[in-house]
């Protein structure tokens, strides 16, 4: 990032505060100027399409990404545009998961301004940056302390929308099949990752059928 040149921005994420700060960050600074705003990743592509480079600031578990395999796909159509992850929380699972895609830029959404920016600039500039709550479960990891745990016990609603995942079904068709919110599903499902330690919807299909949630005859690939 040179002295001189003024880098776009995109934010992806659906709460409202946590845009509104960064807009407001983003707004004080005249090395960068916000390119927009999307809640859903069609708005995000059209951005991101309209954009070509700059930076992409997104939470995983607020926008409807359906695993990480389409912050993957990001990467690789727009590789002009980096990604920094801004997050409330984040397991081991989804720490490796977005390892294993190329993502090495995360924080979390308690970071003061200076950690945001400076974030932000190592991210631009191509150098990871993670927040040290990051870098102490990387270190968990590195030393060959990350164990999957017995799963916890899903509730039958989550066995139900583990079921419709491994049917194929977005978020928002589950959403509109259950006749509860995009974000209830949301929620649901980042519980679900997180209970079983998956990463992305073909690992849970895998777990489901191992654990006798659904037919390995029909779902076994």
């Amino acid at each position: 990032m040179s002295a001189n040149k003024i880098d776009s921005i995109i934010i992806a994420d659906s709460q409202y505060l946590v845009v509104e700060a960064l807009k407001s960050l983003i707004g004080t600074d005249e090395r960068f100027i916000l390119a927009g705003v999307a809640d859903i990743q069609n708005d995000l592509y059209l951005l991101l399409e309209n954009t070509k480079s700059g930076l992409l600031i997104t939470d995983f578990s607020t926008i409807d990404y359906d695993g990480l395999d389409d912050l993957k796909n990001i990467r690789e159509k727009f590789p002009l545009i980096p990604i920094l992850i801004l997050t409330n929380v984040i397991s081991k699972a989804e720490f490796a998961g977005l390892t294993k895609v190329g993502i090495k830029n995360i924080i979390y959404k308690t970071a003061d301004k200076e950690e945001i920016f400076n974030a932000i600039e190592s991210t631009l500039r191509g150098k990871k940056f993670y927040s040290d709550e990051i870098l102490d479960l990387f270190l968990d990891i590195s030393e060959n302390k990350y164990t999957v745990e017995d799963p916890k016990h899903l509730t039958a609603s989550e066995i139900e929308i583990v079921k419709l995942i491994a049917d194929g079904l977005t978020t928002k068709e589950i959403a509109a099949r259950r006749n509860i919110s995009y974000h209830t599903v949301n929620t649901h499902r980042k519980n679900i990752f997180r209970k079983v330690e998956v990463s992305n919807a073909s690992e849970l299909t895998m777990h489901a059928i191992k654990s006798g949630w659904i037919n390995n005859i029909e779902y076994y690939i």
